[in-house]
């Protein structure tokens, strides 16, 4: 059996979506399909730490602990209601017994929608009316980024509530190379690319392309410098932007980890590495033992070479480009820090 998406009063069955409220909820079906196992097939393993929010909807799973049946959650009871073994890591290893149906949900984006839900004002229905198709999908693909679980929620609602939505015609050019950065953009329609212009390459090089929830902007914004690249939409589309003041005080400021020089030490004995933003005739001037070198505005293009499960330390000279390339790993999922000052501080 295919997936299937879920109903607002399916969730309501479960807790603590029931405390959800119904537009809050709605945006949440929108995100969940009912997956199906079949008898033996493991759900997770003792010692799992991946954040999902299980819930049974038909058919018995055994949760079984040092090879033994220790108990069972079968759908449709009053025990199904809860989410299954929540505690992280997995202290058991869950196993259909029969053919069953289950729900996932990303347990920080969980939280996230219900410690909103509760701070009083936030609905998704207030934000809508905002954004002419799928207001909530870009929602939540930037609510799903690990970077945005350090912003308050409190920060997140009047990040929403202050955006504006531009629409562009494919071609049209959102920000230009060289020019004075103003605003965070995220797309919410449509496609575009980002190029970057050389001597060499008056046309520009291709950096990166953006989809629907794809972010750009910040490090003009960050560094207080002119935007480094142009971006050009490739179909017609919208975007939302954030005033640079805004974004700076609601986004930028608690997302960021600086460190000293000790404090970088420390992480990089056990384990961490450096990431040197600067240009690469800066780096080969003076860098730190060990640092790798990929320039800010290479930082989309190349950000996929890097380890999801190492920390890097972003360093330049004064901290101001490594806060811009450290916001940007940050926000795709990345753990960073920002050497404060600087190297040529530092040291």
């Amino acid at each position: 059996m295919s997936s299937e998406q879920v109903s607002t009063e399916l969730l309501r069955g479960f807790s603590p979506l029931d405390g959800l409220k119904r537009d809050n909820l709605a945006a949440l079906a929108r995100k969940i399909q009912i997956r199906e196992m079949s008898p033996g097939q493991l759900l997770f393993k003792e010692g799992d730490t991946e954040k999902r929010t299980l819930y049974v909807l038909s058919g018995t799973l055994e949760l079984i602990d040092s090879g033994k049946v220790v108990g069972t959650v079968e759908g449709g009871t009053e025990f199904a209601r809860n989410p299954i073994a929540p505690v992280y890591p997995r202290r058991v290893t869950a196993r259909a017994k029969d053919r069953v149906q289950f729900i996932s949900i990303d347990s920080d984006l969980l939280d996230v929608m219900l410690t909103w839900d509760q701070t009083g004002t936030y609905e998704v229905s207030d934000l809508q009316g905002k954004s002419s198709q799928g207001g909530e999908d870009w929602m939540t693909m930037l609510l799903q980024t690990k970077a945005f679980h350090k912003i308050p929620p409190a920060n997140i609602q009047a990040i929403f509530m202050r955006m504006q939505q531009i629409n562009y015609r494919s071609g049209d050019v959102i920000l230009k190379q060289g020019s004075e950065g103003d605003y965070f953009y995220v797309l919410i329609r449509g496609a575009a690319l980002v190029t970057r212009e050389t001597p060499l390459s008056k046309e520009g090089i291709k950096l990166a392309a953006l989809q629907v929830g794809d972010t750009f902007g910040e490090e003009a914004l960050i560094s207080n410098a002119k935007r480094n690249a142009t971006v050009t939409m490739q179909t017609d589309g919208a975007v939302m932007r954030l005033g640079k003041e805004d974004f700076k005080t609601l986004l930028n400021e608690p997302m960021l980890d600086w460190v000293s020089m000790s404090e970088a030490e420390d992480l990089i004995r056990s384990g961490a590495q450096w990431l040197d933003v600067r240009l690469p005739s800066e780096y080969d001037v003076q860098h730190l033992d060990g640092a790798t070198n990929i320039p800010l505005y290479f930082i989309r293009l190349k950000i996929n070479t890097l380890d999801q499960d190492k920390k890097y330390i972003v360093c330049c000279d004064t901290g101001r480009r490594s806060s811009a390339g450290a916001y940007i790993l940050s926000e795709r999922g990345y753990q960073a820090y920002v050497l404060r000052g600087g190297i040529s501080r530092e040291q």
